[in-house]
């Protein structure tokens, strides 16, 4: 079943096309830091013909403890975006948590993204649909796959149809996820092109204590057998170094790594949707 196509730049999601790669670190740390991951990434993608697109939250509102690291928030975040994009030209995506982030978001954002524990609220998705840019959504860990297309009537009500629907994993108990690969296609029957959230999916909440844990060595096997379902993008978290980043650590993979773990996913990509 394909999803119907949305445009992001110079990048055709759904329909049929290439599989797209959503990656970044979890959290923006400061601009050099940023500026590295992002040069890896863009060298990696480059090579290997998968379209990029960048992402970096500029807060994360949701974490565990109150003393976590959010980042550097929305407007020094939005500022390191709006270099990334312009150094290295790729399109950039990040969060809104509240109606009256969209406006200054949209100024710089290609991707507006609306967090998981937030995709219900109708206040945020109207306002992210009125800002005319493509919507992505993560389905709630607590939200059934069919459930979502009250969601994208939500953001369609401003008459905007640019709507991505991403899978992060469903709550199992506590301190953890599973993944309902049926899900890819029940989404993509709403319309809009789907991306799986690998990287999120092997996340264990809150399982660190005051932080989530994570089983990052599980990120490539369920990232094979979504591109097997057939999704239309990819989201990875990425680090050079996971184990000394300051969010998501655990579940985040090594630049290093990128590569070796594209190749044989864009070779299933490309049997599953029939292009050479």
């Amino acid at each position: 079943m394909r999803a119907d196509a949305v445009q992001i730049g110079n990048i055709t999601m759904g329909d049929g096309h290439p599989l797209v790669l959503i990656a970044g670190p979890c959290v923006l740390e400061d601009l050099e830091t940023t500026r590295t991951i992002a040069e890896a990434l863009v060298t990696t993608c480059s090579r290997l013909g998968i379209s990029l697109i960048f992402k970096g939250s500029y807060d994360k509102a949701n974490r565990t403890s109150v003393d976590s690291f959010r980042g550097p928030g929305i407007e020094r975040g939005l500022e390191i975006l709006a270099r990334i994009k312009k150094e290295f030209d790729v399109p950039v995506i990040s969060d809104v948590h509240a109606p009256h982030e969209v406006e200054a978001a949209a100024q710089v954002l290609d991707v507006i993204q609306v967090p998981a524990f937030l995709c219900r609220q109708t206040d945020l998705l109207v306002a992210a649909g009125n800002s005319g840019k493509v919507v992505n959504v993560k389905k709630g860990q607590f939200q059934a796959p069919w459930d979502m297309q009250h969601v994208v009537g939500k953001v369609k009500s401003t008459g905007n149809s640019n709507i991505i629907l991403t899978e992060r994993g469903a709550s199992f108990g506590y301190n953890n996820l599973v993944v309902d690969m049926r899900s890819l296609p029940i989404m993509r029957g709403l319309g809009c092109p789907v991306v799986f959230d690998a990287t999120h999916a092997v996340q264990l909440p809150g399982g660190g204590g005051g932080c989530s844990s994570g089983q990052r060595e599980y990120v490539a096997a369920l990232s094979r057998a979504a591109v097997a379902v057939g999704i239309d993008g990819l989201f990875w978290e990425v680090y050079a170094d996971p184990d000394k980043a300051r969010c998501d650590g655990p579940n985040s993979l090594r630049l290093d790594n990128l590569e070796m773990m594209l190749r044989p996913l864009l070779k299933i990509d490309s049997v599953v949707k029939n292009y050479d």
